[in-house]
């Protein structure tokens, strides 16, 4: 069998200390560690001042190791910056194949709040909507945002919501919410058909990030007479970027 490198035994040093961590301890010293992998104590000292050195652990004055969070930070920051740039990438490439207006939507309370957007011309779309809060209930990125969320989860965010009729298909109440997003699911995608406006219809699907997180929703949005008979292209194309911006936030979907 083939010998684990040393950046290998580094890793899974790390790797043992965060497993400790999940396990409600407070990271590990030397000899907590090579219990735990099984090895000689000299090589996981070895491993883990490799780690301390770089940044990814941080050892205690009590000589026990814990994971270094501030890399979880940058990496939370990249991950921020990416969705920005590689964000407007996926919109750019989905307005073009679609001929549709694409935005990229985030939580903020019990509102979305769009943060990227490209709109062609043709799409018979005028105006802004960067920056521009929504009820979450009935926007377009609303139930995309709360894919993973838990249905308690769902009823406190919309906790003293009223849930006022905007178009003719406003979900009644966080039942109806949760009865759409269940049909989404088995979808694959959600569709809000004139539930933020009359006329308006809209797909979308939720954007994850390196640790699993649904953290935005990326959509199409469009006049109904118009986008819903492509539904099925224009969804096509909506999960080929969701995917690509996915990976490239770190995500890695679990078999």
């Amino acid at each position: 069998m083939p010998k684990t490198s040393s950046m290998g035994r580094g890793i899974t040093a790390v790797l043992a200390v965060g497993a400790r961590h999940a396990a409600g301890h407070p990271g590990g010293t030397v000899a907590d560690i090579a219990t735990d992998l099984d090895r000689d104590r000299s090589q996981v000292s070895r491993n883990l001042r490799s780690g301390e050195q770089e940044g990814f652990l941080i050892r205690s004055s009590q000589r026990t190791y814990t994971l270094d969070w501030s890399v979880l930070t940058d990496a939370q920051l990249l991950t921020e910056r990416r969705l920005q740039s590689d964000g407007g990438t996926a919109l750019d490439t989905l307005a073009r194949g679609t001929d549709e207006a694409c935005f990229l939507g985030v939580l903020h309370g019990d509102s979305t709040v769009t943060i990227g957007e490209s709109v062609p011309p043709s799409s018979n779309l005028v105006g802004s909507w960067l920056g521009r809060p929504y009820p979450a209930y009935c926007s377009d990125a609303g139930q995309a945002v709360l894919w993973d969320a838990s249905e308690t989860e769902v009823r406190t965010v919309f906790a003293g919501v009223d849930f006022v009729r905007h178009g003719p298909n406003t979900p009644t109440g966080v039942d109806d919410f949760l009865a759409r997003r269940e049909a989404a699911w088995t979808r694959g995608y959600s569709i809000v058909d004139e539930e933020a406006e009359p006329g308006l219809y809209s797909l979308a699907v939720p954007v994850r990030d390196f640790k699993g997180d649904v953290v935005a929703a990326l959509q199409i949005v469009g006049i109904k007479d118009r986008l819903e008979p492509r539904r099925e292209a224009c969804a096509a194309a909506l999960v080929e970027q969701g995917k690509w911006l996915e990976g490239r936030l770190g995500y890695q979907p679990q078999d």
